[in-house]
């Protein structure tokens, strides 16, 4: 029974660090977007780049409220645009992006020298 349990325990831990490995490498490529590429930050603009087609990938923190999230998604159905699920929240989502600020959703238009918009959707 021990032996089972410290299997189990071992099983457990294991899972949060894939999941912090995956959050890591999404914030790294978030930098890189930040720094290279081009975004809009927020609800009403991650729209009008829907709207537009100008969105490549959408990406939305967890405490997202539901009806903006489906609403989103929604949007980027219609323009066939990738959705990503970011795992933290929207001060993590702020903090990932460099800024001061919580970000509930963002829009990238231009990935720069990341490759957000090939491993983002894959990890979602």
């Amino acid at each position: 029974r021990l032996e089972e349990r410290r299997e189990s325990e071992e099983e457990e831990n294991a899972m949060p660090k894939k999941g912090k490995t995956a959050q890591e490498s999404i914030n790294s490529r978030l930098a890189l977007v930040m720094k290279s590429g081009k975004y809009t930050l927020g609800y009403k603009s991650t729209l009008k780049t829907l709207r537009s087609g100008k969105s490549k990938l959408v990406i939305i923190c967890n405490n997202c409220p539901p009806l903006r999230k489906s609403e989103i998604e929604y949007y980027a159905m219609l323009a066939k645009t990738n959705v990503h699920h970011y795992s933290g929240n929207n001060v993590d989502l702020g903090t990932a992006c460099g800024k001061y600020f919580r970000v509930a959703s963002l829009s990238i238009t231009d990935p720069g020298d990341s490759d957000i918009i090939r491993s983002a959707p894959g990890e979602a």
